[in-house]
């Protein structure tokens, strides 16, 4: 009887050794000499396409450019309430199936922090403030942030989705009373020839 659980064992056992192979470290604990971008090297941008999520009309571009660790973000958004603010996250999931955007879940929080607005150290990795619309409910946003990666091991974004939210982020617990979901985008690698 206890035949088959011992092959099954030691062929589980083979497959994880293979796979973990490719992992295991040369020349003791120097985990310098792993590639940890997984095979995102040579990325220059990220880019999500913004679109409304039920009948709303949010739309737009957000952008994600790296330079010597600083994450620089451009957006471009239109559809938003007139002269209001409009709170932008990133979230854990770049999962658009869902028209209201809630399988995106939750602000993309790595380092399990409380919520917050940029310029405050202990804050969501995905806390990205909020966007000001003009009398024509566009807005152009630009920021920088240190405390995220494109791509690398310092809370990355490639993959996971941006949320233009119908109120402004507050700052408050949990999650700055933002309100609903208004437009919903997946953080994708951006062509480079384009």
């Amino acid at each position: 009887m206890n035949k088959p659980l011992s092959l099954a064992t030691g062929v589980l056992a083979a497959a994880c050794a293979v796979f973990t192979s490719g992992c295991a470290s040369t020349g003791g604990d120097d985990h310098s000499k792993h590639n940890h971008n997984h095979g995102y090297d040579g990325i220059k941008q990220l880019v999500a396409v913004v679109q409304p999520t039920g009948t709303n009309k949010c739309a737009g571009v957000v952008r994600f450019t790296e330079v010597d660790g600083i994450v620089y973000v451009y957006a471009e958004i239109s559809g938003l309430t007139p002269n209001q603010k409009h709170a932008m996250h990133v979230h854990e999931f770049g999962d658009g199936t869902s028209a209201d955007g809630t399988k995106a879940g939750g602000h993309y929080n790595p380092g399990e922090k409380p919520h917050g607005l940029p310029g405050t150290d202990e804050r969501h990795a995905g806390d990205l403030g909020n966007l000001q619309a003009d009398a024509e409910g566009k807005a152009v946003y630009r920021a920088e942030f240190k405390n995220i990666s494109m791509t690398g091991v310092k809370s990355p974004i490639v993959g996971r989705g941006v949320i233009v939210h119908a109120k402004p982020d507050d700052g408050g617990q949990p999650v700055g009373n933002a309100g609903p979901r208004i437009g919903f985008g997946t953080i994708g690698v951006a062509n480079p020839k384009q």
